[in-house]
C-alpha cells in the first residue's frame, strides 16, 4: 500500500482526514515521518500557504504529501483574520485567545457573515493539485458548544441553528469546509 504524508503538526486535522478518506494510501502524519521543525507558512494566500507546506515536506523528505491551511474569511473584518487566522491574537496560536479577539472586533456590527475557506495541496508523484472547500456561515455573539477546535465555537454553518462545536464529529464531517475539500481529495486519489 502507498503512503501519504498529511503534512501537519495538529492531530486534531489527522483524525479528521483520516475519518473522511476512504483511499488505497495509509495516510501518516509528520511525526511518524519524524518531520519536527515548523513549517514556514509566510504566503499571503490560504492556497499559497497550503502549497508552501506540501512543497517542504516533498522537498525535504521525498514523500508524496498533502498539506492544507484555512482560514475564517469575515465580511466585516474584510476578510480578517484570513491567511492570519491560527495567529490572529498572536503567535501562540490560542484558540480562546483568537475567538475572544474576533468577538471583540466584531462588538457592535450587524453583518456577521463569515465563511470558512480550506485548500488542500497534493503533491504525488512530482505533480501538484489544489482542491478547495467553503463553508458559508455567521459568526455568533458567544461561544457555544465543547466539540471541534479553533473558531468552531462561534462559528454556525448556514442553514443550521447549531455551532460546529455544538456538533459531533460525523454531522461536522459532513458540511465542514475542511470535509468538502477532502471530498475532492479523496474522490482524485480513488481515481489515481
Amino acid at each position: 500500500m502507498r503512503t501519504l504524508v498529511f503534512a501537519t503538526g495538529n492531530p486534531n486535522k489527522v483524525a479528521e482526514a483520516n475519518q473522511m478518506l476512504e483511499v488505497p494510501f495509509q495516510i501518516l502524519s509528520l511525526q511518524d515521518i519524524d518531520c519536527t521543525e515548523d513549517i514556514p507558512e509566510t504566503s499571503a494566500t490560504i492556497e499559497g500557504n497550503a502549497l508552501q507546506k506540501a512543497r517542504y515536506v516533498s522537498q525535504n523528505y521525498d514523500v508524496d504529501c498533502f498539506a492544507e491551511d484555512t482560514g475564517l474569511v469575515v465580511d466585516a473584518l474584510d476578510g480578517d483574520p484570513g491567511v492570519y487566522s491560527a495567529r490572529y491574537a498572536g503567535p501562540a496560536r490560542d484558540a480562546e485567545a483568537n475567538m475572544n479577539l474576533l468577538l471583540n472586533n466584531l462588538k457592535g456590527e450587524s453583518d456577521r457573515s463569515a465563511r470558512f475557506v480550506t485548500v488542500i495541496a497534493l503533491i504525488i508523484d512530482g505533480k501538484e493539485y489544489t482542491f478547495e472547500g467553503i463553508a458559508e456561515g455567521t459568526i455568533i455573539h458567544q461561544k457555544k458548544g465543547q466539540q471541534g477546535f479553533g473558531y468552531d465555537p462561534v462559528f454556525q454553518p448556514e442553514g443550521y441553528k447549531r455551532t460546529f462545536a455544538q456538533m459531533n464529529a460525523e454531522e461536522k464531517n459532513k458540511i465542514s469546509h475542511r470535509a468538502k475539500a477532502v471530498q475532492l481529495l479523496n474522490t482524485f486519489l480513488q481515481s489515481y
